[in-house]
Parts: structure tokens; C-alpha cells; sequence
């Protein structure tokens, strides 16, 4: 019985593999799938071909931050033009609670002076507030012309907006409306600008505990 058993197991098996390959036979015998199937496989080989190195131009907001400086200097450093565009609102927060960095941070200007020198991938710096300055955002981004906008430039939700309540609202209002004016912005500019966004709890509100 097992026996017969095996030898049906095995005779299903060369049964469905005939029909297949009957099956495929038949589907490419059919012009049309031929000549998908040719520019399926011309796409796929252009996409593992490795690519030639373009360098963009990219602006960074809220590049004076520990996430945007250290992206701004990996970017620049792999050949892209980078423009890091930041209120220095979190050092003025800093001198508002009575507290410094750990490590001492240099100004901006310091910071692009020193990276200007060691490398030849300049960094430039603009001062703009997202939230206040609407209009020079969107002559920035009709001036600069970037191909992308990596947007950093959102307040981190925990401890400072958890203080009291004109925090939280500053923390709310920086974070969805400078993040809407961006989105603004690029629309008006008339620019097709890719946009990688970096958010905080921040922009979803907070509960009756908070």
C-alpha cells in the first residue's frame, strides 16, 4: 500500500508538471505576453545595471540639530550641494531653560566655516523660520531650486512640551503648520521637489495625561 502510495505521488507530480508546462507553452506562444515579457526584462536589467553618480541639490531643514548636521555632512560629503536652512530654535530654548549641551556646540557659522575648510563640498547656511517666514520660504525654494527637502525641522515632542501648556502649543504650531507651510511652499514654487520627513510624536497631540 505504501508503496502504491509513493508510486501516485509520483506519477501526480509528472501530471502536473506536464500541464505546466503546456501552460507556459501556450502563454508564450502569445505575442503579446512575448512583448511584455521582453520589456519586463529590459526594465529589470536597467534597474540592477549600476547607475551613474548624479549629485542633487538639497536643503536640509532643521540641519543645526543632532539628526541635520550629521545628515547634512554624510550628503554633503558623498558629493551632493547642501543648504541647511534653521531657526536655531533649539538653542534658543537651551538659554530659555538655563541649560547647555553636553559636548560644546559650535555656532553655525562656525560649523560651515570649519567643514568649508576640509572639504570641497561647500555647505551654505540660511536663518528661516518655517512657521514665520512663508514668503521667504517659498523664494528660497524658487531660488535654490532643490531636488530634495529633507525636513528635520520639527521640535522633539519630550521633555520641553511637557513643561507647560505655552509649550505644548509652540510645539504643536511648529510642527504641523511649519510642516504645512513646506508642503505650501513647494506647491507654489511650481518645483517637483522630493521630500523626506522626519516627525515627532508632537504633531499627533497629546492625552488627558499630558
Amino acid at each position: 500500500r505504501a508503496e502504491m502510495s509513493g508510486v501516485g505521488v509520483v506519477f501526480r507530480r509528472i501530471i502536473v508538471a506536464a500541464l505546466w508546462s503546456l501552460v507556459c507553452g501556450f502563454i508564450a506562444r502569445q505575442p503579446h505576453f512575448v512583448r511584455r515579457y521582453a520589456q519586463f526584462s529590459k526594465v529589470a536589467l536597467n534597474m540592477a545595471a549600476p547607475q551613474p553618480f548624479v549629485p542633487k541639490k538639497i536643503v536640509v531643514l532643521g540641519g543645526d540639530g543632532f539628526c541635520g548636521w550629521p545628515t547634512s555632512l554624510y550628503l554633503s560629503q558623498q558629493g551632493h550641494e547642501v543648504v541647511i536652512v534653521d531657526n536655531l530654535s533649539r538653542r534658543k530654548i537651551d538659554v530659555e531653560l538655563g541649560c547647555e549641551s553636553l559636548t560644546p556646540i559650535a555656532s553655525m557659522e562656525e560649523r560651515c566655516k570649519v567643514w568649508n575648510s576640509v572639504s570641497k563640498n561647500h555647505i551654505r547656511f540660511k536663518f528661516l523660520d518655517l512657521l514665520a517666514n512663508y514668503a521667504e520660504l517659498v523664494q528660497l525654494l524658487k531660488d535654490e531650486k532643490p531636488d530634495t527637502v529633507v525636513h528635520f525641522a520639527e521640535q522633539r515632542a519630550a521633555p520641553y512640551s511637557m513643561k507647560d501648556a505655552r509649550r505644548k502649543r509652540y510645539t504643536i504650531d511648529n510642527n504641523l503648520s511649519g510642516t504645512h507651510n513646506l508642503l505650501c511652499a513647494i506647491v507654489e514654487s511650481g518645483i517637483d521637489i522630493h521630500v523626506v520627513h522626519l516627525g515627532t510624536m508632537g504633531v499627533y497631540g497629546y492625552g488627558t495625561s499630558g
